[in-house]
């Protein structure tokens, strides 16, 4: 597989991990519009074979604007063919993201035992990621729709450490493909490697249902987490994207 083609392959598995309560096609270009704060879940985004995009900014703004949303655009390194339109229109650069990627075959032969795996986020796991986010009630519900609206097997890891949960994180399996996402660690337990075991034992519980490979997506600017995932093997990038956005809705 070309690196083209695994990159397209690892952008749908993402976007699959990453579902979008409500969505529409827009002139080939996939519009989502979640509520919340998650960008992902609230952006246009190109598809395998986009074309052309004025028509897709175009129809994009007046949606947005009919569901008082600002109008936000993910522009990937792989379909970059929005960019220029965008920063004519003088639409702000917000977080630029590295997809990382790294195959399974390699892993410690056990996953650490403290760290519990389950099918469903329970109310502790739930709680944990609403605190250190701190989501408000609209986020908190975009969240809780995005489990709900997963259609391919998932699991939650809860790292156990002093006084309960040491971190959190969950990964959804896409064929070949385990997607990490929503790590999290409490502020006072940062540095003592409660991270690295949830992802861990996702990667275990990932190659265990077939996955060949796994990919997460980081903000650039975010050295630590970009640490934290060198350490557990993610050392190749495959590609970035940043988003363009529109001033907020009046």
């Amino acid at each position: 597989m070309s690196d083209l083609a695994c990159a397209w392959r690892v952008e749908e598995a993402c976007l699959n991990a990453w579902p979008s309560s409500r969505q529409l096609l827009v002139d080939g270009y996939l519009l989502r519009a979640a509520g919340g704060p998650s960008k992902r879940q609230n952006s246009v985004n190109p598809l395998r074979g986009s074309g052309a995009p004025e028509p897709a900014i175009e129809a994009a703004g007046a949606i947005y604007a009919r569901l008082g949303q600002r109008a936000i655009f993910r522009v990937p390194t792989i379909a970059p063919q929005m960019e220029p339109l965008l920063a004519r229109r003088g639409y702000t650069v917000l977080d630029e993201t590295c997809t990382l990627v790294r195959d399974l075959d390699d892993l410690p032969a056990e996953p650490d035992p403290a760290v519990a795996v389950a099918a469903a986020p329970g109310d502790a796991w739930l709680a944990l990621r609403d605190g250190i986010n701190r989501a408000d009630p609209a986020a908190v519900l975009a969240f809780r729709e995005t489990v709900a609206a997963l259609a391919v097997p998932r699991a939650f890891a809860a790292a156990e450490a002093e006084g309960g949960i040491g971190a959190i994180a969950f990964g959804v399996l896409d064929r070949e493909w385990l997607v990490i996402e929503s790590v999290a660690v409490p502020a006072p337990l940062r540095g003592r490697g409660h991270g690295r075991r949830a992802v861990g034992a996702l990667l275990h519980w990932g190659r265990a249902q077939g996955a060949g490979a796994a990919c997460l997506q980081v903000v650039a600017a975010n050295t630590p987490a970009r640490a934290l995932y060198r350490a557990l093997g993610f050392t190749r990038e495959l590609y970035r994207y940043h988003y363009r956005a529109a001033s907020e809705p009046a």
